[in-house]
């Protein structure tokens, strides 16, 4: 799994509506704004912004207050479910994912599939149960210098 430019935008502006969600709901963020505290390009940024709005993950208000606010829970969003609406699967390759690749004789007997099986459960355990409120909690410890440390082993 390689995190694009996109999704690393995609997230980061995530973040920075759920930092905002959490001090007022109704509050939106403008681009310009969110642009700015993630050092993102305002074009791409506004590009990003749309898809995740057609995605569910954010609501828009237009007008010169206009921005965007989140339009769900920030515990209710993973990371994981942003990565897979921008990026597409996480699958290392494509034999171990949910529409296997139907293609290659050795699905059955390859020894290489139980590892990337391995890979793909190993990613899904840290993006599927890191939500936005987990990263805004880890945002404002990461502030204060204080909290956990954060192990995903298996």
């Amino acid at each position: 799994m390689k995190i694009t430019y996109k999704g690393d935008y995609a997230l980061k502006a995530i973040l920075q509506l759920a930092l905002k969600y959490n001090e007022d709901k109704n509050e939106v963020v403008s681009i310009n704004e969110i642009a700015k505290s993630g050092d993102m390009p305002i074009k791409f940024l506004e590009q990003i912004l749309l898809s995740l709005r057609r995605g569910g993950f954010v609501k828009s208000r237009r007008g010169i207050k206009g921005g965007f606010v989140l339009a769900k829970e920030p515990a209710d969003i993973t990371v994981g479910a942003i990565v897979r609406f921008i990026e597409g699967p996480i699958e290392p390759i494509s034999c171990v994912g949910e529409e296997c690749y139907k293609g290659c004789k050795d699905v059955a007997s390859c020894i290489f599939r139980g590892i990337w099986q391995d890979v793909k459960t190993a990613i899904s355990l840290v993006v599927d149960t890191v939500t936005f409120e987990d990263l805004v909690i880890r945002y404002k410890e990461s502030i204060l210098h204080i909290g956990p440390v954060y192990d995903y082993t298996i």
